[in-house]
């Protein structure tokens, strides 16, 4: 699978145009606005878009999919149902962070833990990790060593849990038992800023990293 990364809006959320180089079909990964832009991305790789992709609800990453799956007629696939409220509640969203009001967004199809999802020929593992919001996703490209994680972790960081639903034990949890059992050598995508290795977090972010689960365990 390749891939390259848009960021988007003054949020500068990672946008990521994905696709299958054998069929060079592909898909958009939280579009969360400025649809022309991601489009172009895809132009540029003469990527034939066939879906949207959306780890979880909030306006940074699922703000724009409304707008490019009618303008596209593309199908949008997730997150988990429990960002329902997320979705159906956009216009409050953006009501809230002062920007223009974007359209609630129906998912074509809710996803849960184990689903799989098909761009060209490239299969997706669908993983559940909650904490940043309740029905958050990641998507895992095995083959290719690879999975776009959302806000879930970041470079140095983790997502934040002072949003309704949710969770920092819960946040942690999904980290260490969804994602990094997948390996030290895995890359991933996250929403905002700049890649890493799941093996370089497990060993340096200061949220998540080994020492930090034996300093607790000795409180």
């Amino acid at each position: 699978m390749r891939y390259t990364i848009v960021p988007v809006t003054p949020f500068q959320q990672n946008c990521t145009v994905i696709w299958c180089e054998k069929t060079m079909k592909g898909a958009v990964v939280d579009p969360g606005g400025d649809v022309d832009r991601i489009l172009k991305a895809a132009d540029e790789h003469a990527v034939s878009l066939e879906k949207i992709l959306l780890t979880h609800g909030h306006l940074d990453h699922a703000g724009g999919a409304a707008q490019l799956g009618k303008r596209c007629s593309l199908p949008v696939e997730g997150p988990h149902i429990g960002d329902k409220f997320w979705l159906e509640g956009m216009a409050q969203q953006c009501r809230v962070f002062g920007v223009p009001t974007m359209p609630p967004v129906t998912p074509d199809r809710w996803l849960a833990a184990g689903d799989r999802v098909q761009v060209g020929e490239t299969e997706l593992e669908v993983r559940h990790c909650p904490g940043h919001t309740p029905g958050h996703i990641v998507f895992v490209d095995a083959g290719g060593r690879l999975v776009l994680v959302g806000d879930v972790l970041f470079a140095g960081s983790i997502g934040r849990t002072d949003f309704p639903g949710g969770d920092h034990d819960t946040l942690i949890a999904s980290i260490r038992e969804q994602l990094f059992p997948l390996g030290d050598d895995v890359a991933f995508i996250p929403g905002h800023g700049p890649m890493s290795t799941l093996g370089a977090e497990r060993r340096h972010n200061p949220f998540v990293a080994d020492r930090s689960a034996g300093w607790r365990s000795r409180l």
